[in-house]
């Protein structure tokens, strides 16, 4: 069909053409109408794949991707000279780096590139596993040849992090690209992509970067810790900071955001951050830099370890970085910016952190301790002072109140610490702190004032006015015995002083150097990998037993620690040092800390931070009023709640009980053994019920507790060695959210955010159906049933 078509178009005059097409007009018609029907047809198929391919072309241009693929197989490795993964224009680079604060510890991110910044200027900007690292020696990142980012540390023979894009068998990734603007991105086959870092942001925004709903940014760990301080996009369309994930000091507060959903939040190009909605072209919410549509190359927005969100543009003047909004204006006003000392500006205008009541004490804890408190106490008054709790952060507010009656109802409590007296609002109010942990702000425009409570414990002798006292010795030229013992006496002391002293320095030598050769292997946050001898001598041979295989240890520099040995078959090696590792990047006030861990001979062991009154088996039964046993069980249910739905993916405990939930100093649960079991949510609201009954009732059998309650005898069912009585109100939404948790049926069960909020008293709960040896129903049947559990929620 093409060489008659170009016999008829190109090899003939035109006057021939057209003489011959009106001499066969009639005998040719039916010839030439399916050959044009078909050149037609020709002609539309060529177009459809010029078009396809001109379509192609034009998608890959506009995608900013680096020039050469990352190819499966493809390993960075620590130390390597030039170890990196260069995106096409160069201006980002992905590569390993040196930790902050942890020597000999890598992390492998993202990170600017361009020539134009100064090599000390180039900030990291996306870290895998947000913060996690890995040491020094042959450990490495690697796209894996089954299409799985590997983070593998190999002093502890595991991955520490993956992208687990090797799940994806429908969607197989054949090669990963670092694109022009900083995200990388796993494709496959089909050049679609399949995971990409943008989704999993650390504590940076990049431009045209989206946090999405219910996402979140953290602040980088700090001295191996992870950070307080935490980015939320909340369903409702707002940022909120956020420390310890419950307390939230910033918001961009627009309630007209409330009604939408699909609600996202992106830094632009031209320096606005705008929250918005993909429907909507208007912005819900936005604010804007400094240098807002100035032309800058290179911006970022990060949650900054002190806690404030902060937008940054790198001026080429300059060559450097420089803030063009931040979140919280006054620094003194980001919750516990200094910790549990106190914000105030220097001359020069900068914040600063002080401890302005305890200047002794090896650390900034308000001075008075009930415990320690023998004689009577004072209240010293701070002007211009404002104090809150952070350890809990749980402040009681009196108002209306005087400044006098208010400092006097800190005196007239035992548990009180101090209180503050704030005039400056409506109603005149007293914020009462029960907690040593107390941070605050201090400047001279501040009108509020702080009462901290001192103890008046007596002093012996005031060293500042000691006295010398001399004595006169006669002299004499006779001999002098006593003279002559006491200086061979005190030749004998002094050379048994010297040989003491080398035995000491001997045994400090091996103690110090057995700490170091525990701190060179160290897990992704710090944690200790100890042997069995040393954990043998950390707890001087087991001496010390504090609860059920629970032992009490002295770390380096006299640091107390609780060691609990588990059980070594129930967790297999590699498993057991991947959910240690994992565990080291948790934080919640009501975990118990890991400081290390031990996994060698078939042995287990769990090096924890010290709590002073052991495990909630040795309390339930005395020292634990209702007050502190309801507190136990709301923190146990925030902890929970922070592992399952808070944590960077679910975590489940797998086996709580009263024996691994640890009491503190100050009577605070905290949750250990987190972390190693394999199990759904359900499993563990349903051990929640079962410890929450045995701690309310002291051991009681579940179905005759359900009985006694049920049938109106609830106040039989309380531990009896109760002697300050409880509370009616809150007995009966404890039982009631129990049983619902240890319902035959999962489908009935509550998760542990709802859990919170009904211990809380924000959530009512409607009474359950009998949770023993029911039959599991249809959902048709037991949606009308009328056994829903929940009424309504108060505000």
């Amino acid at each position: 069909m093409f060489s008659l078509k170009n016999h008829f178009l190109f090899h003939t005059s035109q006057n021939r053409f057209r003489y011959s097409l009106k001499s066969i007009h009639t005998t040719t018609c039916y010839l030439l109408l399916p050959i044009s029907v078909y050149f037609f047809i020709y002609l539309l198929l060529e177009m459809k794949l010029l078009l396809r391919a001109l379509f192609l072309s034009l998608s890959l241009c506009l995608l900013p991707f680096a020039a050469s693929e990352i190819q499966l197989g493809s390993k960075l490795v620590v130390g390597e000279e030039n170890a990196s993964w260069v995106s096409k224009n160069g201006d980002f680079a992905l590569g390993f780096f040196n930790v902050p604060d942890l020597p000999n510890r890598f992390s492998v991110g993202i990170r600017f590139n361009s020539q134009s910044i100064p090599s000390d200027q180039r900030r990291v900007v996306w870290v895998a596993g947000a913060g996690v690292s890995v040491s020094d020696n042959a450990s490495y990142f690697e796209l894996s040849p089954d299409g799985d980012l590997v983070l593998f540390d190999y002093s502890l023979g595991v991955p520490v992090w993956t992208s687990k894009t090797n799940r994806f068998s429908v969607q197989s990734v054949s090669s990963a690209l670092l694109g022009d603007d900083g995200n990388l991105v796993l494709l496959n086959g089909k050049e679609e992509i399949v995971w990409e870092s943008f989704d999993t942001p650390a504590d940076t925004l990049l431009p045209n970067q989206k946090l999405k709903a219910f996402e979140m940014l953290r602040a980088a760990s700090e001295s191996s810790r992870s950070s307080y301080y935490s980015l939320h996009m909340v369903g409702s369309g707002r940022l909120e900071l956020r420390w310890e994930s419950n307390i939230t000091f910033w918001s961009s507060s627009n309630q007209e955001a409330v009604k939408y959903k699909n609600i996202s939040a992106v830094l632009t190009p031209e320096g606005a951050l705008l929250v918005s909605h993909q429907d909507i072209t208007k912005p819900v919410w936005s604010v804007f830099g400094e240098d807002h549509n100035d032309k800058v190359k290179f911006r970022f927005l990060r949650l900054d370890r002190d806690g404030n969100l902060r937008m940054y543009s790198f001026h080429e003047s300059s060559r450097s970085w420089r803030t063009v909004w931040q979140a919280v204006e006054n620094q003194c006003r980001v919750f516990a910016t200094c910790g549990s000392q106190v914000c105030s500006f220097n001359g020069s205008g900068d914040s600063q952190c002080t401890c302005p009541y305890n200047t002794f004490a090896s650390k900034c804890v308000t001075p008075y301790q009930k415990l320690s408190c023998k004689s009577s106490f004072r209240m010293v008054t701070f002007e211009n002072m404002e104090l809150y709790g952070i350890y809990p952060a749980n402040d009681s507010v009196v108002s209306p109140i005087s400044s006098l009656r208010c400092k006097k109802m800190c005196l007239e409590d035992d548990s009180c610490t101090a209180v503050t007296y704030k005039n400056d609002v409506e109603k005149p109010q007293c914020l009462i702190k029960l907690t040593r942990y107390v941070s605050g702000y201090s400047d001279p425009s501040l009108s509020s004032v702080s009462y901290v409570k001192t103890c008046l414990n007596p002093v012996a002798v005031d060293p500042s006015k000691r006295e010398v006292v001399g004595t006169v010795t006669k002299k004499s030229h006779s001999v002098c015995l006593s003279c002559l013992l006491g200086v061979t006496s005190t030749t004998f002391v002094l050379f048994l002083a010297f040989q003491v002293g080398v035995i000491v320095y001997v045994y400090k030598r091996k103690k110090k150097e057995a700490v170091k050769r525990a701190e060179r292997v160290r897990n992704p946050k710090g944690v200790v990998v100890f042997s069995v001898d040393e954990i043998k001598e950390m707890t001087n041979d087991f001496e010390d037993n504090i609860g059920p295989k629970m032992f009490k240890g002295v770390m380096s520099e006299n640091e107390l620690v609780l060691v609990k040995e588990i059980e070594g078959a129930l967790t297999e090696e590699r498993k057991f040092r991947s959910s240690a590792a994992k565990i080291g990047t948790m934080h919640h006030k009501n975990l118990a800390k890991l400081e290390g861990y031990c996994c060698e001979r078939g042995k287990r062991f769990l090096v924890y931070e010290y709590a002073k009154n052991g495990s909630l088996l040795d309390h339930h039964a005395k020292n634990l009023t209702w007050r502190r046993r309801n507190d136990v069980c709301l923190s146990v249910a925030k902890a929970l709640f922070y592992l399952h739905s808070e944590c960077r993916e679910f975590v489940s405990h797998g086996s709580l009980s009263l024996g691994n939930i640890l009491i503190g100093e100050e009577f605070e649960a905290k949750l250990t053994e987190y972390g190693f079991g394999s199990c759904a949510a359900d499993k563990d609201v349903e051990d929640f019920g079962k410890m929450v009954l045995a701690l309310v009732t002291g051991g009681y059998e579940e179905e005759w507790v359900y009985r006694e309650w049920i049938e109106g005898r609830g106040e039989t069912v309380v531990d009896r060695s109760l002697e300050s009585g409880f509370d009616v109100e809150e007995l009966e939404r404890v039982l009631r959210i129990s049983f619902w948790c240890v319902q035959v049926d999962e489908r009935l069960r509550p998760s542990m955010g709802e859990v919170v909020k009904v211990l809380e008293g924000t959530l009512c709960v409607d009474p359950p159906p009998p949770p023993f040896g029911c039959v599991k129903s249809s959902p048709s049947n037991s949606s009308g049933s009328g056994q829903s559990l929940y009424e309504s929620v108060r505000e």
